[in-house]
């Protein structure tokens, strides 16, 4: 692999950052380890990193508290590894930036298919970041006026998107091809955690669909995986 991607795996656990290191390394990546935040800053001042693999649940300083501090000064791409019950952690992540996540135990052949879906999004700045400085975003055939909120086919005719069907198109602009479950679209788009009966993401999607979709009822766009969410499948470009 020529121009191989530094990788940085971040967790107290040595078998699993052994494990991890080991695996990709055989996968032509050049790879880093560090055993909390501390390590991993230390690591960053004297190396370019171009993507961190971060545990959530570290003593002392945790991987949320690590992410926050990334942040503040670098859109270096992050995912997360996280326990089965912290969706709430999960959440969070995604809310400071982290680009996606995979829940312990896992295999690394999934992990490796995360990263490399990651660094292909990654264009020197984090996708987030892009949509806030944007005005306009292409989605598949459909250009998204941000200032405007609507969006505009080939015909160049506006359609306006109400405020909820913006929001819930904004959070998957900011995290294509990432699965997305009820509970963090509800929570990312009014900031709060779903009841497990709340359904109405699904009829946002609904709608959103019958703006956006050819066929509604067989979407290309924003896709169903069920049992798991939504995502958007869609290529998307910025303007």
């Amino acid at each position: 692999m020529q121009d191989a991607a530094h990788i940085v795996v971040v967790d107290d656990h040595g078998d699993i950052r052994d494990l991890v290191r080991q695996y990709l390394e055989q996968q032509g990546y050049k790879v880093s380890s560090a055993e909390g935040g501390n390590a991993l800053r230390r690591l960053m001042e004297r190396h370019t990193v171009d993507l961190i693999v971060l545990d959530v649940m570290m003593p002392g300083e945790d991987g949320l508290s690590v992410c926050r501090h990334v942040r503040a000064s670098t859109n270096i791409p992050i995912i997360f590894l996280t326990a089965m019950a912290d969706d709430t952690d999960r959440i969070i992540g995604l809310e400071l930036g982290a680009d996606d996540y995979l829940v312990k135990p896992f295999n690394p052949r999934e992990l490796l298919a995360r990263i490399r879906a990651v660094l292909r999004r990654a264009n020197g700045v984090g996708t987030q970041q892009i949509v806030q400085q944007s005005k306009t975003v292409r989605i598949g055939p459909w250009r998204v006026n941000l200032g405007r909120q609507e969006i505009s086919g080939e015909d160049g005719v506006g359609i306006p998107l109400s405020t909820a069907e913006f929001r819930l198109l904004k959070v998957f602009l900011e995290r294509p091809g990432l699965i997305l479950s009820r509970e963090q679209l509800l929570d990312l788009t009014v900031g709060r955690t779903a009841d497990i009966f709340d359904r109405s993401i699904d009829n946002q999607i609904s709608r959103l669909r019958k703006k956006i979709e050819d066929n509604p009822k067989n979407p290309s766009i924003i896709k169903t995986h069920w049992g798991g969410g939504y995502s958007l499948s869609a290529e998307v470009a910025f303007e």
